[in-house]
């Protein structure tokens, strides 16, 4: 069988398990199937966890980037089992500070839970607020590096980045029409709506 047509059969979220029976093969073949999958561009690796979940497509992925997915998945405790691409276009994969900005401007609950450990790898605050400004969400950067204080261990950011933000766009709520009463504190700061309550952080401490 060509490894188009397997691609085609295979199409959507698999682990080595379901692909070995879905082809009716054993484990071994099933992972150097996934193998040949990967090196024609069919498979991306999804989550990397105890059991590897893959998106297979049937069409080459003449891509040119990097899966914001799968290196949101490798930084943060967080994991996202998502079946949609989102691809960034880059040279260099994009720095702990990009990820987080792009993290934070999708709007996506379970995402912008994902992003939060994202705090502590920050090594660039002047870079994570260049790039919360290209997308407007200033304040919402400052809401959650706050939110992250009070659950994680996470870097300390310099006054003068603290205060660009506090300055910066991104009033109102960070997911549509979501908000809890647990942080109200923040949100007066801010001026921004916490989407999360204390249970949602929970899985930080774990």
């Amino acid at each position: 069988m060509e490894i188009q047509d397997i691609a085609k059969q295979l199409k959507g979220l698999q682990t080595v398990s379901s692909i070995a029976r879905k082809l009716n093969v054993s484990r071994r073949t099933a992972i150097n199937y996934a193998w040949k999958l990967r090196k024609e561009g069919y498979l991306a690796n999804l989550y990397g966890g105890k059991v590897k979940i893959y998106r297979v497509s049937p069409l080459i992925r003449k891509k040119k980037g990097y899966s914001f997915y799968e290196l949101l998945n490798k930084q943060s405790k967080v994991k996202l089992n998502v079946s949609e691409e989102y691809i960034i276009h880059s040279k260099q994969e994009p720095s702990i500070e990009e990820l987080l900005a792009r993290a934070v401007s999708t709007r996506n609950f379970r995402v912008v839970l994902a992003s939060l450990g994202l705090f502590n790898k920050v090594k660039d605050w002047s870079r994570l607020k260049l790039f919360a400004g290209k997308y407007a969400i200033e304040r919402k950067i400052g809401a959650l590096y706050d939110l992250a204080r009070e659950t994680i261990k996470v870097r300390r950011m310099d006054e003068r980045t603290r205060q660009g933000l506090l300055k910066g766009s991104g009033k109102g709520f960070i997911i549509n029409n979501l908000r809890t009463k647990d942080f109200t504190n923040l949100e007066k700061r801010w001026q921004v709506y916490i989407p999360f309550n204390k249970a949602d952080l929970e899985v930080y401490k774990a």
